[in-house]
C-alpha cells in the first residue's frame, strides 16, 4: 500500500480540526498555544505536500517562514503567559481580565 497525496491531506486535515478544537474549548493559556501550533504545523503538512506533488519547490519555502513565525509566536507568547501568571497566579483565560479595571 502507498502512501499518497490524499493520505498526507486527510491527516493534516485531522490536525487542523483538532487544532481548532483545542483552541475553541480550552480554557489553558498553554494549550491554546499548543494548539495554534498544531494548526500552523497541518498547514505546513499541506504545503509541503501540494509542493512535493507539483515538483515546486516555492511551498516548502513557505514552510520555513511559516516555522519562523510559528517559533516567534511560541517565544512572544510564553513569555505572555510566563508574565500573566506572575501578575494574576492562574493561566486560565476566562480569570485573565486585564482590560477590566
Amino acid at each position: 500500500m502507498e502512501i499518497g497525496m490524499t493520505h498526507y491531506l486527510a491527516l493534516s486535515a485531522f490536525m487542523f480540526t483538532t487544532g481548532v478544537i483545542g483552541v475553541l474549548t480550552r480554557r489553558n493559556a498553554i494549550v491554546i498555544f499548543m494548539s495554534i501550533e498544531l494548526m500552523l504545523n497541518a498547514v505546513n503538512l499541506s504545503l509541503v505536500t501540494f509542493s512535493h506533488y507539483l515538483n515546486d519547490v516555492q511551498g516548502q519555502m513557505l514552510v520555513f517562514f511559516v516555522m519562523t513565525v510559528a517559533a516567534a509566536e511560541a517565544a512572544v507568547g510564553l513569555a505572555i503567559v510566563i508574565s500573566m501568571f506572575r501578575n494574576k497566579q492562574t493561566i486560565n483565560i476566562d480569570e485573565i481580565n486585564i482590560l477590566k479595571y
